[in-house]
């Protein structure tokens, strides 16, 4: 087990198996759309005895909100009175209304209603999702929901609320059972939900199914009555405007963002085997490259397991990265730059008026003298395209 997450280890990531093209085509304003657009399947994500260890301690929390050892809004269990109404709730981080309560608190996180904390199993759970690449460390859960269903229970069509950012997920554990995706997603009867162009995705015991894009805001989503018992956990992060007064995140969630993924084990290795090592490249430090420069490695430089390697990055050129449009003036100015380049100076003693005197740098000059023009196009937002569809520097 892991010295740093004792509840649940770090190994076993070469197990999981990541589906992530699901498509299902709907017309949306008139035009076709993926609408499962953003989903992917995580099997495997839990072994059978972590599932065991899991299912035991929802149980026990159940039977601990029934008893009302958990706080006032963290267990909640209507009364069964017909088909598809039964199933029980616990509520860890945030208290999230379904509709307008006794108090008349809207449907969305009740910031001034306090619930028990994530518990340190689930808060493991974060940890491993995170780690595993299952979620994106952008988007570290800090709250969930344990739904627990009993034969026939079911949740009716819906789209999670936006309190919660995007991507969310949801771990299935007990059973397995199909969940419906669809635009026109409709209540048939007691627990039977249905419409044109619904599609469903089958969702295995220790899978976690990730909801983002189209998958998560234009698809809306629901689980039928379920033939057997089932429990699924759903973790969120919660929109910062939204967090509860007064909340704290999970010490063992605090600094995910910056933690290093586990290795990957492959056949015939142990975790205290020690990998091959790649050829020696002399004078390359470690986290370096040959020439000395320190790097990183993205989540590009890193698929999905089963996937192809990343392609070669091309070589830098020694070209410039930017050039202004105004190309004529630029030239005759770097000319006349190498002109006065070449044209010998002479030189001036030292005296206290120019002793420590630096040539200024001219508005379109850099500090060693090439002449350089960014404008808005080629320097774009962080994230976005220049307006030419090019990307700056390639050609």
């Amino acid at each position: 087990m892991s010295s740093s997450s004792p509840l649940l280890s770090d190994e076993g990531v070469s197990r999981v198996r990541r589906k992530k093209d699901f498509s299902h085509m709907d017309r949306v304003d008139g035009r076709p759309v993926n609408i499962l657009q953003g989903l992917e399947l995580h099997t495997a994500v839990f072994s059978p005895e972590e599932q065991r260890a899991i299912v035991a301690a929802v149980l026990d929390l159940q039977d601990r909100g029934r008893r009302g050892l958990l706080r006032e809004r963290t267990y909640s269990e209507p009364r069964k009175w017909m088909r598809g109404k039964g199933r029980a709730t616990i509520q860890f981080g945030c208290c999230y209304n379904y509709a307008v309560d006794r108090d008349g608190n809207p449907p969305g996180i009740v910031r001034e209603s306090a619930v028990d904390p994530l518990p340190p199993l689930l808060a493991a759970m974060v940890r491993r999702l995170v780690l595993w690449r299952v979620l994106p460390r952008a988007c570290v859960p800090d709250s969930c929901i344990v739904n627990i269903y009993d034969v026939d229970d079911c949740i009716p069509p819906h789209v999670d609320s936006h309190d919660f950012l995007r991507p969310f997920c949801t771990a299935s554990f007990l059973a397995d059972c199909d969940i419906l995706f669809g635009r026109s997603l409709k209540v048939l009867g007691p627990g039977e939900f249905g419409g044109a162009g619904s599609t469903a995705i089958n969702l295995p015991a220790g899978s976690v199914l990730v909801l983002n894009g189209n998958g998560a805001d234009v698809a809306k989503h629901c689980v039928p009555a379920v033939p057997a018992k089932r429990i699924s956990i759903t973790f969120r992060k919660m929109d910062a405007a939204k967090v509860p007064f007064g909340f704290t995140p999970h010490a063992m969630l605090q600094n995910l963002s910056a933690a290093a993924p586990p290795a990957v084990l492959r056949p015939g290795m142990t975790s205290t085997s020690t990998p091959p090592q790649p050829p020696q490249n002399t004078g390359a430090a470690e986290g370096q490259s040959p020439g000395g420069v320190p790097f990183s490695l993205s989540t590009d430089e890193f698929p999905s397991l089963g996937a192809s390697s990343p392609a070669v990055r091309p070589a830098m050129t020694s070209t410039p990265l930017y050039r202004p449009h105004n190309t004529g003036a630029a030239d005759q100015e770097t000319q006349s730059a190498a002109a006065r380049a070449a044209t010998p100076k002479p030189q001036q003693a030292a005296t206290p008026h120019n002793k420590n005197r630096v040539a200024p740098v001219t508005a379109r000059q850099s500090a060693g003298g090439v002449p350089f023009g960014l404008s808005t196009d080629e320097f774009p937002a962080l994230g976005a395209l220049p307006a030419s569809g090019r990307r700056p520097g390639r050609r």
